[in-house]
């Protein structure tokens, strides 16, 4: 076994998965930052209540439980959505505070927007945040100094890093399943990367959301099970309780990239996901943090290299 590398498991166990939600609205998308920016959210109609719980049925249908990465802005705006997640059993985990890019942001900054949605939702559920995810997995090379600050902040996992090459985020040679993150004398983090399958000498994304959308759902599915079955690896999935409306608002914002991103193929996010939770167990995230092993793991020295 790597160092800072899970395990894989036995051939007769089951890898139960992790699930994982994204808990924005459809406006709050880092595509259509420039046009609908953080200030004028609160002029948009949110459609959130509803998504969210279109998805929880599901979840409920499939007795399927879900780590919730709620932005401290919008577990404000909606608390009794935020203990409806909760008294259904599912995790909270931070999403940041107002879904800002970590590498355009200040050590400082990002301390106290981080400190700020940790708050708001360990107030709304009365325990403590484990988990934290960056928008748009903006935690890339050049803002690694941010796992210190969450570790120092007392998160036991982060779910940030996407071991792919893209336009916006990615570590290309990251680990591709869940590792200790080593910070010297700070107690350290879990990196659970969101789901790759390596093929042509290349990290693949099958993590969700848009991927689980854009790519034919038999190509989608058997990539899955060449983590799943093949690999004995948890896959870690990610959707948006707006990926399930397809009849929301089409806003003229963003690239034409942006846009086709985000509203390609809305109408199959709900029976592609249903069928993925009727094929594999999932669970939390959080679930994930007893099978690492205490391995030498990374260090960010390693990672920006």
């Amino acid at each position: 076994m790597s160092a800072g590398v899970m395990a894989a498991a036995p051939a007769t166990a089951t890898i139960v998965s992790a699930l994982t939600v994204d808990l924005e609205d459809y406006f709050q998308v880092t595509g259509f930052e420039a046009t609908v920016p953080y200030t004028s959210w609160s002029a948009h109609e949110s459609r959130l209540e509803w998504n969210t719980v279109r998805l929880l049925e599901l979840l409920e249908k499939r007795g399927t439980r879900a780590t919730f990465f709620a932005l401290g802005w919008t577990a404000e705006r909606h608390p009794g959505l935020i203990r409806r997640i909760r008294a259904a059993g599912h995790e909270l985990a931070s999403h940041s505070y107002a879904h800002r890019l970590v590498y355009r942001l200040t050590p400082a900054a990002f301390r106290e927007d981080t400190r700020r949605a940790k708050a708001v939702i360990e107030g709304l559920t009365g325990e403590p945040v484990l988990g934290y995810r960056a928008p748009s997995f903006s935690i890339t090379r050049r803002s690694l100094w941010a796992l210190e600050i969450l570790a120092e902040e007392g998160f036991a996992y982060d779910s940030s890093i996407y071991p792919i090459l893209r336009d916006r985020y990615g570590i290309p040679g990251a680990p591709r399943h869940a590792f200790p993150i080593r910070l010297g004398g700070t107690p350290g983090l879990l990196e659970i990367p969101p789901t790759t399958l390596r093929r042509m000498g290349m990290n693949l994304p099958l993590g969700g959301g848009g991927y689980l959308r854009l790519f034919p759902e038999r190509l989608f599915r058997r990539g899955l099970a060449a983590v799943i079955e093949g690999e004995r690896r948890p896959a870690i999935l990610y959707v948006h309780p707006w990926e399930l409306d397809p009849e929301q608002p089409r806003l003229q914002a963003g690239s034409l990239l942006s846009r086709f991103r985000h509203y390609v193929n809305l109408d199959k996010t709900q029976a592609r996901l249903d069928r993925l939770l009727a094929t594999w167990p999932f669970g939390p995230a959080r679930d994930l943090l007893a099978t690492a092993v205490s391995a030498p793991g990374k260090t960010l020295d390693q990672l920006a290299a």
